[in-house]
Formats: C-alpha cells, sequence, structure tokens
C-alpha cells in the first residue's frame, strides 16, 4: 500500500484518507461519510470544510456511487500491490428496521440478546444511525431494559449503547422523572456489579444523569453506591472513566448527607492518591474540586490533615497545574487554615511548603480573589509561621502587617 500513490480525488478532503464512502454535501464537494457526519452532526460545524458554506438546517448526503466504484476499481487494479478492496457500505439503518428489531426483541431472551447486538453494531457504524436511533423508541426501550435489572450481561449492554447514543439533558430528565428516580437506582446497582470494563459506559452515563437532574433526585444515595463511584477512582479504568467519576461525586457532594457518605466511604484517600499519581491536567482540576467539595463538612478535614500526603499535596498544585487548580487548592488550604487549624496542621503547612507557596502567590499574577484568600490564610496565622527561620516566608508575613 505506502508502495502505491492514492489518486487525490480518491481522498477525503477531512481525513485525507482514501474514502470507503463516498457522499457529496449540498455544496457539490464529497467527502468520506463518516468524517463528514462527525463534522456536521456534532454540533459544533454547519459549514461545508471546503467551501465554508453554511449547510441548510436539513439535508441529505448524497451517495457519490460513481466514484465508489472508481475508487473500487482502482483498489483492485492494484490488489497485486497489497491494496485491499473496499467493501459495498451498508445503507444507513432506518425505522421500520429499528422496528422489527425491538419487535423481535420481545420474542426470547436469545432474540433480545440478538437485537442488542445488532443495535450496538448500527450504531457504531455511522453518525447517520446514531441519530436515526437516537430519535426512535429505541432509548425507551433500552431504559425499559436497564430497569428491569436483566441479568447475563443484556444490561451492560444495554447501557453502552445508550451512553453511545449521547442522549441531550432533557430527555435524561424526562427518563428519570418518568421513572421516578428508579433509572438512577438501577444505574448503581450495574455499575457495582458489573465486570471491570463495562463499568466505563456505566459510569459514564452516570454522570450524565446526575448533571441533568434536579438536586431532589440525588439526596438520598445509599453509602454503598457512593462506595462504588470512589472505586472507579481507585480503579483507573480509562481517563474518561476518571473524569465522569469525579464528576459524579462533585454532583452528589453538595446534596443530602452525600457528603459525609463519600468521606466515610474513603474518598478523602482516594483523592489524594489520585492526585499525587495523576498528570492530566483536567483529572487534577476535578480531583481538587472533588476535595473541596468533601473538605466542606469537619470528617472530610480531618482525613485531609489526618494524611501524611494530605496538605503537601494540595499545596504541590498551586501554581503547578493551571489557574483553575491553583484557585481551588487555596481554596481547600483556606477551609484548613480557618476550620481545622492545629499547632501540628500550621507546622505541616509550614514545612510542606504550603506557607511557601501562598506567599509565592502574593508576588505572581493571578485573579484576586486568589490573592485575597492566600492574604486571609497568611494573616490568620501569620503569628505563629513569622516564628520560621525561612526569610523569604518571614519577610512576605512581615509585609502583610506594613
Amino acid at each position: 500500500m505506502a508502495e502505491v500513490e492514492i489518486p487525490s480525488y480518491f481522498l477525503c478532503p477531512i481525513s485525507l484518507q482514501m474514502m470507503r464512502d463516498p457522499v457529496t454535501l449540498p455544496t457539490g464537494i464529497t467527502y468520506d461519510r463518516e468524517s463528514i457526519e462527525r463534522w456536521v452532526f456534532s454540533g459544533e460545524h454547519r459549514s461545508c470544510p471546503v467551501t465554508k458554506q453554511q449547510l441548510p438546517p436539513s439535508f441529505d448526503l448524497t451517495p457519490n456511487h460513481t466514484l465508489r466504484r472508481l475508487i473500487q476499481a482502482w483498489c483492485i487494479a492494484n490488489a497485486s500491490s497489497g491494496v485491499d478492496r473496499i467493501p459495498t457500505p451498508r445503507p444507513p439503518i432506518d425505522d421500520t428496521q429499528i422496528s422489527k428489531l425491538l419487535e423481535d426483541a420481545s420474542s426470547s431472551h436469545t432474540q433480545l440478546s440478538i437485537c442488542l447486538r445488532k443495535l450496538g453494531e448500527a450504531v457504531s457504524e455511522s453518525e447517520a444511525n446514531r441519530r436515526c436511533v437516537k430519535a426512535s423508541p429505541a432509548v425507551e426501550f433500552l431504559v425499559s431494559i436497564i430497569a428491569a435489572d436483566v441479568a447475563d450481561g443484556v444490561c451492560d449492554e444495554a447501557v453502552g449503547i445508550l451512553h453511545s447514543l449521547k442522549i441531550g439533558d432533557e430527555r435524561l430528565i424526562r427518563i428519570v422523572e418518568s421513572s421516578e428516580g428508579g433509572f438512577i437506582d438501577s444505574m448503581f446497582m450495574i455499575l457495582q456489579r458489573s465486570s471491570f470494563l463495562t463499568r466505563a459506559p456505566a459510569i459514564c452515563l452516570l454522570s450524565s444523569i446526575v448533571a441533568a437532574v434536579s438536586p431532589a433526585r440525588l439526596l438520598c444515595v445509599e453509602a454503598v453506591h457512593i462506595q462504588e463511584v470512589i472505586s472507579v477512582l481507585s480503579d483507573r479504568i480509562s481517563n474518561q472513566a476518571t473524569k465522569s467519576a469525579l464528576r459524579v461525586l462533585i454532583g452528589l457532594s453538595p446534596w443530602g448527607r452525600n457528603r459525609v457518605k463519600a468521606v466515610k466511604a474513603g474518598g478523602v484517600p482516594a483523592l489524594i492518591k489520585l492526585l499525587l499519581e495523576e498528570a492530566d491536567r483536567r483529572i487534577c482540576e476535578l480531583g481538587l474540586v472533588a476535595l473541596d467539595k468533601l473538605c466542606g463538612c469537619a470528617d472530610g478535614r480531618a482525613e485531609l490533615v489526618c494524611h501524611a500526603a494530605g496538605i503537601a499535596v494540595v499545596s504541590d498544585k498551586v501554581l503547578t497545574v493551571s489557574a483553575a487548580a491553583s484557585a481551588t487548592a487555596v481554596k481547600v488550604l483556606r477551609k484548613v487554615c480557618v476550620m481545622s487549624a492545629t499547632p501540628a496542621v500550621l507546622q505541616e503547612m509550614l514545612q510542606s511548603g504550603a506557607v511557601a507557596k501562598l506567599c509565592l502567590l502574593l508576588q505572581v499574577d493571578c485573579r484576586a480573589r486568589e490573592k485575597e484568600m492566600a492574604t486571609e490564610i497568611l494573616r490568620l496565622h501569620s503569628m505563629v509561621w513569622r516564628k520560621s527561620n525561612c526569610s523569604p516566608v518571614f519577610l512576605a508575613l512581615k509585609s502583610l502587617h506594613r
């Protein structure tokens, strides 16, 4: 394949790869179906990538059969050079096919598994299929499987498909409200018993649900369910799953006794370990936000200050990750200094470099709110920290009283 030069008009203008299913926009430009569907239907672009012309609200992607036949003929002619023939693309799924699948699924457990497999294949095959399934009664069908708690891995497969459909907030709210909160409980149960790999789509879907529903639905989450969310953080299945678990923890923490339950489930040590080991900027930012939420209660602050690396890992994130991470880290330190300061804690802040970081924060360009919090912390305990032998810290603290 590397020895044969592919004709330029066989290449998709977006992916620059040979087109497998060429389709033409109303602008007259041809693209590979997968690439242009991802470009147009992601919601970020509504223009032709080549001509920059705005596309109408509704339009069809016209299959370019002539170009596809030319590509296939060229592949056959160059088969001796290792070029594989592109398969004939299957037409997109339609409402009739979806209805037939759902009808067959109700006949037996075996047919249900076959239906889910075909539905999953269709959704993953193209953006057009995903949008068609998303707009069909298949969504409610998948929800009913999850709510019924069907065993033998069927629920896991339904969760995976539902997650890949990327259901909007309004529809998720309707689903949760119609089940009177039972759908959320079912999702937590699936997360609890799912295998290592299938927990990723479950926690991602749960993250979307928690972000969409009203706080009233999140007041009474069971401790065992919060424990499962924290276990996803420890398992580190994937970056996406870790971020989703953090978002779920952040979304649950402000309501009811969920914060205390999360602390008792080992949330603070899990977050500290995550911050110690993780280099991903966004995960660090979310981890600090989650830690700030848990430090909103006395038990959470006690867990942080008792951990050998608690104060050190928070102060380490100041001025090293991002502006957002610095701001949240200072908020955590402020909670500790205002509500949980003991001589041992203040000494730990000095030895771990937290005080030096706060002094440095006053010297650099950052938002006024962070400077205000840093100044408040330093003034609050300056009489203790001024005894330090560290001259930069001493000078910075001394300047606060001028």
